[in-house]
């Protein structure tokens, strides 16, 4: 994609979802609906989008003080519960979750492998984060308890992984059948692009791949990740829309526009997560999970494109039947 049509691309994508979001926040007012308290989430309304069966949070975090803090982990959250977590389920609709290890705990899986557990494997899978001293036992563990890809977080400071891991360690998890899920910047994605094309596995991008706004879809990390979603080995998580967000909150219309770009790319290759609860953004300052559920319909506004990101898609990454 050379960079005027991005541009234009941009433009329009970002006119046409201002637009949809703001018909959605008027939709959504006018519903009355009985509502749900969710801790770490702004409001109690529900979504106007109805979620299909077994559509999947494919990102969020669980956090429990009674386990192990990385000393290094520079974000560090109150406890967000798996009883909170269900009440987000109650209010979306979803069924089935992908925990990710969050920064706070490092290395040591074992809240992730606990909170597998009490989800199940019917439900449930997990990203763990490991370093290049893992066993071979140790993975195997991992995967047994429902672990299908490590993370790379780069843009978190105080991380317990670096990009100089990844070729060692997708070499290894690629013969589980996992992926690597990356946390890198639009920079890091172009820089280390060579990397992304010799890895035997899958990649994930979190975060829409943290492009930067107003570039968004214009950055050379947009071709960088489509050029490999449209050989099947590249994914884009549909999350975080307030990450790189210059416009913010209700319409997060450049956001939103990249993630439209992304659907419009390869909607095979995507998928959504809520990012609960949301361990970037201030105490008081939380998003709307239900609000940023229904600007999801508008990247996807019929119903066989919802099921295919909420619950096809998911099913082949993380490997539900």
């Amino acid at each position: 994609m050379n960079a005027p049509y991005s541009l234009n691309l941009n433009r329009r994508s970002v006119l046409a979802a201002t637009g949809a979001a703001l018909f959605t926040l008027t939709s959504r007012s006018a519903q009355a609906q009985e509502g749900v308290t969710v801790p770490w989430s702004k409001g109690t309304e529900l979504p106007h989008i109805k979620a299909p069966p077994n559509a999947t949070d494919c990102h969020h975090h669980i956090y429990e003080s009674r386990f192990k803090l990385d000393p290094n982990a520079t974000l560090r959250p109150a406890d967000a519960t798996i009883a909170d977590y269900r009440l987000l389920q109650k209010r979306l609709g979803t069924t089935r979750n992908i925990i990710v290890q969050p920064s706070t705990y490092g290395i040591d899986n074992t809240g992730l492998v606990w909170a597998l557990g009490q989800f199940g494997l019917r439900t449930t899978r997990g990203i763990a984060v490991v370093n290049t001293s893992v066993t071979t036992a140790e993975l195997k563990a991992l995967d047994k308890a429902g672990v299908r890809g490590i993370r790379f977080n780069i843009v978190t400071p105080g991380g317990a992984t670096s990009l100089d891991m990844v070729p060692a360690l997708a070499k290894r998890v690629a013969d589980l059948g996992w992926h690597i899920q990356l946390n890198v910047d639009g920079n890091q994605i172009v820089a280390n692009k060579a990397v992304w094309d010799a890895v035997p596995c899958p990649v994930v991008f979190d975060h829409l791949g943290h492009l930067p706004q107003p570039e968004g879809a214009s950055h050379p990390a947009f071709r960088v990740v489509t050029d490999l979603m449209r050989r099947g080995k590249g994914w884009v998580k549909l999350t975080g829309l307030y990450n790189d967000s210059k416009i913010g909150a209700p319409t997060y219309a450049d956001s939103a526009a990249l993630a439209a770009a992304y659907v419009a790319a390869d909607a095979r290759q995507v998928v959504w997560g809520s990012d609960w609860p949301h361990p970037t953004e201030a105490p008081d300052n939380k998003p709307d999970d239900a609000l940023l559920f229904d600007i999801f319909e508008k990247w996807a506004p019929d119903k066989k494109l919802q099921k295919q990101i909420l619950v096809d898609n998911p099913a082949r990454l993380y490997h539900f039947s």
